[in-house]
């Protein structure tokens, strides 16, 4: 029984994008082009360069920004603030979700690899707000994102997050290759299930639902 798997989790880890919305709301439509953006002004390069780079230090880095500060020094705090400045008009509350994680027992943070400020207006949009108990963003990483381990050991350890009674909940199978070796429960949230990796412990395609069965 899925439950039973989770009975002694009282640390619990919810990545934002595409894990707490749907990713049919398309957030990430909006920033990408806003990241391109960024790296033709920022690097003086046309459209087609800005694009390419901005996926090439995403698969290599991480993120964009992981890359653009590695191989330009880039400076995070304009480049977070630029490319979440994004419209919220069509995320939907879901008042289920927020009753689901509430009801877990011990805490709830919410980790991402963007901004916490954008975390916080993102969870506002979808009637989280007051749900977690903190919200943490790659600049609480020293802007070193996930998948790197020393972003999970930063930001944990500054929530006091014990990674043997975790569990991780995120849409980037990559992002849980880490909290897996930690000793955490790894949630993979997405339409699709992945392919089998032994750091995919679950999957869904409705987060509401995954939590309701785990207090059942």
């Amino acid at each position: 029984m899925v439950a039973k798997r989770f009975s002694h989790v009282r640390h619990w880890v919810f990545d934002l994008d595409n894990t707490l919305y749907h990713p049919g709301a398309r957030l990430f439509d909006q920033i990408e082009v806003k990241m391109t953006e960024y790296v033709m002004q920022s690097l003086n390069v046309d459209r087609t360069k800005a694009d390419h780079l901005r996926r090439h230090y995403w698969h290599t880095y991480g993120t964009t920004l992981a890359g653009l500060m590695r191989e330009h020094d880039v400076d995070p705090t304009p480049y977070l603030t630029h490319v979440h400045e994004i419209s919220l008009e069509h995320l939907e509350r879901d008042d289920a979700l927020a009753a689901a994680i509430r009801a877990l027992p011990g805490r709830k943070i919410v980790y991402t690899n963007g901004s916490a400020p954008y975390g916080e207006r993102v969870l506002e949009a979808r009637g989280l707000a007051g749900v977690f108990d903190a919200v943490y963003g790659v600049e609480h990483a020293g802007f070193h994102p996930k998948p790197d381990r020393a972003a999970f050991e930063t930001v944990f350890a500054t929530d006091g997050v014990d990674p043997k009674t975790g569990a991780m909940f995120e849409d980037d199978t990559r992002n849980l290759a880490v909290p897996h070796d930690m000793g955490m429960q790894c949630v993979h949230v997405a339409p699709d299930p992945a392919k089998p990796a032994p750091h995919i412990h679950h999957h869904t395609d409705d987060l509401t639902d995954f939590l309701q069965t785990l207090r059942k």
